[in-house]
């Protein structure tokens, strides 16, 4: 299929912008400062592993969710992560569960307070739009200042049942509306590896936190690549779950489109892989059909692979060191874990862009960004907007007035290709889905590079070709950091069909074991 007319313009128009204001942004990074060094080594363990030394009373909960408090005090200023906090409530939350431990630990029913509560005391953090009760739920949006979250979330409401301790709420865009986390409420949020550099979006203020050592683990959220993006940016593990199991109540924007659930998720981030499998369980509940517990034989395993889904003049080629590592991924699970290397290959991946955004916008009750909240049924100029942006007196950011260029425009498909883009997307799922089975998966990039510049994503958008369309598609995806990179972390996403999330999660794992996983900002 030969790319659309209107896409092929605005991609070479970027390409060019790209190519001829790197100098720029290169130049206007003058932040040479570095984030502090982890010098606890309790902050370098895995979720798992604090839940079992609270549980063997190696350290309280009321140390380790102090020592996870000072870390973020730490390191906020140089992230600008956090939105608000409740510190106070969660030292006392965790007091409340060392004198439970002491209790049941008296009563002979703490096994049976284990079982139920895996993470019991162990700090969490928050993406704002999940919705942590008593804690801002303005998501980004000036018109939404000062709102607060009434309940807590469905997932945020199982990890506290589970016995973990929620800390703060993180950043987002302006109601998880774009790649990069900033809004005209809280500001931009740093990448920790280099503070000149986004840690993506919308889940950016989470990955930048986990990344720090400044939470061990994290409830997040992905429609378009939401939780992959800022994993790969940070060097962290993400999964974007099979769409339905996981509950999104209570997630903040919720449209009323029939396809909205099928698109969005909400899942876990986490610095260790073991985690993921561990915080999945919490988060699916009891009744979930994934089978987790099921061990996964790599040798059965079946590895698909693309290096990008296009090379075409249009688009942005994917950095070597990101085809580097889908090459290193997929040679060490041949050699070292046995798996079977397939070649076949999804040719139709290179519609991406045209599916994702035909689908994608297709849904109705997206948030009208350019809504007149003074008059619902009028709607805000684009251009003065952008002009009242560039004088520092607009009320969308640069980033919440680009997605409605893209929501108007559609990047010029014409409205009479929506349909045939529909067919193409259902049949590349039914594709995917009868090659993958039940013991495949597809290594692939994340994005087109590591993290980029603040502000460089309007240039680099047609690199969230590379996990958007896994939703529109429906499939799990875990991202995996594969090391540094000239110091920024190099991320790859391993997708499998739906419902099949522990294949995802068990090559997770094996990469880890390969290539070291999370490295601490250095």
């Amino acid at each position: 299929m030969r790319m659309e007319v209107g896409v092929q313009v605005v991609g070479i128009v970027l390409r060019l912008l790209n190519f001829f204001l790197a100098p720029l942004f290169w130049f206007r990074a003058r932040d040479s400062r570095r984030l502090p060094p982890i010098t606890n080594p309790v902050l370098l363990k895995s979720a798992a592993e604090l839940a079992a030394s609270v549980r063997k009373g190696e350290i309280s909960s009321e140390e380790l969710v102090t020592v996870f408090i000072n870390r973020v005090k730490e390191v906020n200023p140089y992230l600008n992560a956090v939105v608000e906090e409740r510190y106070r409530a969660a030292i006392e939350d965790a007091k409340a569960i060392d004198r439970w431990i002491v209790e049941a630990k008296k009563s002979g029913s703490f096994d049976e307070l284990v079982k139920e509560k895996p993470l019991l005391g162990v700090p969490f953090t928050v993406k704002e739009s999940c919705s942590l009760a008593g804690l801002s739920n303005s998501v980004g949006c000036l018109e939404n200042a000062g709102r607060r979250a009434t309940a807590d979330g469905g997932v945020v409401s199982l990890v506290k049942k589970a016995g973990a301790i929620p800390l703060l709420v993180s950043n987002t865009p302006e109601l998880c509306l774009g790649w990069e986390t900033t809004n005209l409420l809280r500001g931009t949020t740093n990448n920790p590896y280099c503070l000149n550099r986004t840690p993506g979006g919308s889940s950016g203020g989470e990955a930048a936190l986990l990344a720090s050592g400044a939470s061990a683990l994290s409830v997040a959220s992905d429609i378009a690549g939401s939780i992959r993006l800022p994993a790969a940016f940070c060097g962290v593990f993400g999964h974007k779950p099979t769409p339905g199991v996981i509950s999104i109540d209570g997630h903040i924007p919720t449209l009323s489109d029939e396809q909205f659930p099928k698109f969005l998720t909400v899942g876990p981030m986490t610095r260790r892989a073991d985690d993921l499998p561990l915080l999945m369980t919490v988060m699916a509940g009891p009744h979930n059909s994934l089978n987790l517990d099921k061990p996964v034989d790599m040798r059965e395993v079946k590895v698909h692979y693309m290096l990008e889904a296009t090379n075409a003049m249009a688009l942005l080629r994917v950095d070597r060191c990101i085809r580097d590592a889908v090459r290193n991924a997929v040679t060490y699970l041949e050699k070292e874990c046995g798996s079977t290397v397939c070649q076949d290959k999804f040719k139709d991946l290179e519609d991406s862009v045209e599916i994702s955004v035909s689908v994608f916008f297709a849904m109705k009750d997206i948030p009208n960004l350019m809504q007149d909240p003074a008059n619902p049924k009028r709607d805000k100029s684009l251009v003065v907007e952008l002009i009242k942006y560039m004088f520092g007196g607009g009320s969308r950011s640069l980033q919440g007035l680009s997605f409605s260029l893209i929501n108007r425009s559609h990047l010029f498909i014409p409205e009479a290709r929506s349909s045939y883009y529909h067919a193409r997307a259902n049949k590349l799922r039914e594709h995917m889905e009868k090659i993958l089975g039940d013991n495949g998966v597809l290594i692939y990039p994340v994005f087109i590079g590591r993290a980029h510049h603040h502000n460089q994503v309007f240039l680099k958008a047609s690199g969230v070709m590379y996990t958007m369309v896994f939703n529109i598609l429906g499939m799990p995806a875990t991202t995996v950091p594969m090391g540094l990179y000239k110091g920024l972390p190099v991320g790859i996403q391993v997708i499998a069909a739906p419902h099949q999330d522990r294949l995802c999660l068990a090559v997770a794992k094996q990469l880890e074991i390969g290539f070291g996983g999370w490295k601490p900002p250095q």
